[in-house]
């Protein structure tokens, strides 16, 4: 399912950019594809999105955050076995332990209980060798410090639509940031206020 863009047309009219419907919307998608490519986040909400992860570890890291977790957007985990086709249901507070997007499991050094980890032959205090996670993340509004970023390389991508370096006219010239060229490209302040929001990358496979 394809992402909305990160900002409207009308919060882009509204910091003084002009063009049509389409050129309008082009620039907000090519922006808002920019920034999740950065920040390695889908950024606005997702409903019940199911991934497998590499499990052996103590803590489980959820890749999109912020979760959301509540009686209308509950938090599934499941490890699976390796070969065998085992599935085992972790439950909250029982079998794991959350903070923010991590799901820690129990400490080794600790008397024997379920948190422990995979209750077959496993070493104590992991995750199983893969876990099936259904969740959901993400921003119901996005936040002002995305929405300007998105807004700023969708203007600059509105200022060069066909990647001119140069445009002379009798003897009017007016010669393109290079960030605009190609099309606009995230500059290192842009960088700088996205930073808060980007993830380590790591494998995850959509189930």
């Amino acid at each position: 399912m394809a992402l909305p863009p990160l900002a409207t047309a009308a919060d882009l009219q509204a910091a003084g950019a002009s063009g049509t419907d389409a050129a309008l919307e082009m620039a907000l998608r090519r922006a808002s594809a920019r920034v999740r490519r950065y920040t390695r986040q889908d950024i606005t909400f997702v409903e019940n999105e199911t991934i497998t992860l590499p499990g052996g570890e103590r803590v489980l890291r959820l890749p999109q955050y912020p979760l959301v977790v509540d009686d209308s957007h509950p938090l599934a985990v499941v490890e699976v076995a390796d070969f065998s086709g085992v599935e085992w249901t972790a439950i909250e507070d029982r079998d794991y332990a959350r903070i923010g997007n991590e799901l820690t499991r129990g400490y080794p050094w600790q008397a024997p209980n379920r948190l422990m980890g995979w209750p077959w032959n496993r070493a104590l205090g992991i995750w199983g060798p893969k876990v099936r996670v259904t969740y959901s993340h993400g921003y119901e509004e996005v936040p002002d410090d995305i929405v300007d970023v998105v807004l700023d390389l969708a203007t600059m991508n509105l200022a060069n639509p066909e990647n001119l370096r140069q445009v002379s006219i009798d003897d009017y010239q007016r010669t393109f940031a290079s960030e605009t060229i190609g099309s606009a490209k995230l500059t290192q302040q842009h960088k700088e206020d996205l930073r808060p929001y980007r993830r380590v990358a790591f494998s995850v496979v959509l189930s």
